[in-house]
């Protein structure tokens, strides 16, 4: 007798409840821990004697995590997401709690990529799994709920890691995701839905390494640019260059891959296209407005306790929660199109508040920026990913996923960098404006004036300060204006870059796939663009 395949049309719904609340738990614990560094990294460099390597805490996780969004997101259509997922989850708990009794830096960086691997395999695979346990006019509300977890996970972490080190220990930041992930592990044994193999899977091995050399490439172009080396440099071309060449070799693998990654046939379905623009944009906004908000309020408005801004982004997280949920709950009912307009603009709108910040500015005022950036956010991530779910077949599902999630991260990556241009761009001009000419010439046109400000007064205090520390602590007011005017300028630009996503959002539909009969694929119902526009 053969035993009846699992889909969404006769899963038992308590069964479904279980793995959906699985799903969230281990997503919530995986966002929350890419930002959980925000506020207990300083202890953790002091602890582990690795100020050296700070920056990696957070460019190893975000490496990790971007390069293995795509791979599991197709092994996860041809293995089914439960195994992808189990695996994922098994993956991120090591790493935690090894990062929990790291002895040295090294150690901790490594468990951190570890973290980042599982987290890479987790976000992807429970966004896909929406698509396998609910019909596709359910999508909208369930994507919704996720885009509030995302919120709320990136949001408190800074906020968890500020109060375990200061009340317990920055170990304990990692040891918590254990019985977290133990209950996500228990709630999703039950059997996923998955679709039919009728032979064995073929991995595109070549593919994977390809893409993986390509992202790597990219992003560490985008974390080590400005930085470590400059935009015009040898570095920069050398890494370009390969990045093109690596790029131009892997559209020539996929096209001959059985199984492709991420395959190119993808480039004739609108919507993913749409989608992927559309969400590499938003990476860009949302990354670099919150983490130049955030520093703009720790160096200005908050005298440097990172945990009060920590907790002011709770104002953020609160708006992204109130549009995420509410964009998924009546997508059914306006369609895509309202959603994708009055997203970019009330994040416009919030963007435009900020760049009026000054050294001036009240609290209150910079929570109302935040609860607005959040509001604005919300309306978008849940709606794209429901349109791009809802115009991929049940055997891409995974790979369609991924990608536009991937394009988000990669936005992300390059938001930062974008800010830090545009910053570095107008601080120049700034001081020299504002400072004394032996301090224009003695301290980093860019936001590491930060840090030689902060230099300057630790040599003070230390008693081993000279002329040029004195005169940068003179100037230190001057200074903190110069940033701040740099920063509201970088706020001005973004406004006008998620202005762009509008001209998208006209143009998005969704159309479900053609010739698929897969049998959990259909749906009687759709969202009213859907049944408008066909």
């Amino acid at each position: 007798m053969a035993i009846e395949q699992i889909t969404y049309k006769n899963i038992d719904p308590r069964v479904r409840k279980m793995i959906m609340l699985g799903l969230i738990l281990a997503m919530l614990t995986a966002c929350f821990d890419g930002t959980i560094v925000g506020t207990c990294g300083p202890t953790i460099v002091g602890d582990l004697h690795g100020s050296s390597l700070y920056s990696w805490m957070i460019t190893i996780y975000l490496l990790c995590e971007t390069v293995m969004i795509p791979i599991a997101g197709k092994l996860s259509d041809l293995y089914g997401r439960k195994p992808l997922f189990l695996v994922g989850l098994a993956t991120f708990t090591a790493g935690s709690v090894l990062a929990g009794f790291s002895t040295n830096m090294e150690m901790f960086i490594v468990c951190r990529g570890l973290q980042g691997l599982g987290g890479g395999i987790l976000i992807p695979v429970a966004t896909a799994a929406v698509a396998d346990l609910y019909a596709p006019h359910e999508r909208g509300r369930m994507q919704g709920i996720l885009g509030a977890i995302f919120g709320i996970g990136s949001g408190i972490g800074p906020l968890i890691g500020g109060y375990i080190t200061e009340n317990i220990s920055w170990h304990w930041c990692f040891y918590i995701n254990l019985p977290l992930a133990i209950a996500a592990f228990l709630l999703t044994l039950k059997k996923f839905p998955t679709p039919e193999q009728h032979e064995k899977p073929t991995i595109d091995y070549i593919g994977i390494a390809l893409l993986s050399a390509f992202l790597i490439d990219i992003l560490l172009l985008f974390q080590w640019g400005g930085n470590d080396f400059e935009w015009v440099s040898a570095e920069s071309l050398g890494m370009t260059a390969l990045a093109l060449v690596l790029l131009a070799v892997f559209v020539l693998v996929e096209k001959r891959a059985k199984e492709p990654i991420l395959s190119p046939h993808l480039i004739h379905n609108r919507t993913v296209v749409l989608a992927a623009v559309f969400m590499f944009i938003f990476g860009i906004g949302m990354m670099g407005a919150m983490t130049y908000s955030s520093m703009f309020a720790v160096t200005i408005l908050m005298d440097g306790n990172t945990l009060t801004a920590a907790e002011y982004s709770l104002a953020m997280v609160a708006g992204m929660m109130i549009t995420a949920t509410a964009s998924g709950h009546f997508l059914n009912r306006t369609g895509y199109r309202p959603w994708l307009i009055a997203g970019p603009i009330i994040t416009a709108a919030s963007m435009y508040m900020m760049s009026k910040l000054t050294v001036d500015s009240t609290l209150t005022y910079y929570a109302l920026c935040l609860f607005l950036l959040g509001f604005g956010l919300g309306c978008m991530m849940a709606v794209v990913m429901t349109g791009v779910q809802n115009s991929s077949t049940v055997r891409e599902m995974g790979m369609t996923t991924s990608a536009v999630n991937l394009i988000r991260s990669v936005g992300a990556t390059i938001g930062t960098a974008i800010f830090a241009v545009l910053i570095g761009s107008k601080i120049t001009d700034e001081l020299h404006n504002n400072v004394s000419q032996i301090v224009f010439d003695n301290v980093s046109h860019s936001a590491g004036v930060l840090d030689d400000l902060a230099e300057a007064f630790q040599n003070i205090a230390a008693g081993i300060a000279g002329p040029i520390d004195f005169a940068i602590a003179a100037d230190a007011q001057n200074i903190l204006l110069s940033f701040a005017n740099s920063v509201d300028f970088s706020f001005l630009c973004g406004m006008f870059i998620i202005l762009l996503q509008i001209v998208i959002g006209i143009f998005f539909t969704v159309k479900p796939p053609e010739g698929d009969n897969e049998i959990y694929s259909s749906s009687t119902e759709a969202p009213a663009e859907e049944k408008t526009e066909e």
